[in-house]
């Protein structure tokens, strides 16, 4: 699985506390969510944010570290626009801004993770995978 990752997974160190397999892929924009910062990092509406796409078979233990199951993050997957060798999609974690004191609004009603998807299904977010310089 292709994962945009920003914030601490973005550390190579971080990374290699949390998996035991993984590669870093390149770096990558999310285009149409940007960064807040809280307690930890997270996303909100609008702009871009720069990252890295990371890419791991150890889906379960990326989720226990974003406490997916507590409600903390959610993993959303939206398009990746990457070279044909690549998948069409890559997953992206989005914190909840109430719960990391984050300066944050996701509009709509309900649970968390249904006003997240709306916006994505309703604006084109999206991971652009950066190109890299020819050597």
């Amino acid at each position: 699985m292709d994962v945009f990752v920003y914030g601490t997974l973005t550390e190579p160190e971080r990374v290699a506390a949390v998996l035991g397999s993984y590669v870093f892929v390149g770096p990558a924009t999310l285009d149409g969510l940007r960064l807040v910062e809280g307690r930890y990092p997270t996303l909100a509406p609008g702009g871009e944010t720069a990252g890295r796409l990371l890419r791991t078979d150890e889906v379960d233990a990326l989720d226990a570290y974003e406490d997916v199951d507590g409600g903390l993050y959610v993993r959303e997957t939206v398009p990746l626009d990457a070279p044909s060798e690549h998948p069409d999609t890559a997953s992206v974690y989005v914190g909840d801004p109430d719960r990391l004191d984050a300066d944050a609004t996701w509009p709509g009603s309900g649970p968390f993770g249904e006003r997240v998807r709306s916006v994505l299904d309703e604006r084109d977010v999206r991971v652009r995978l950066t190109p890299r310089d020819p050597v």
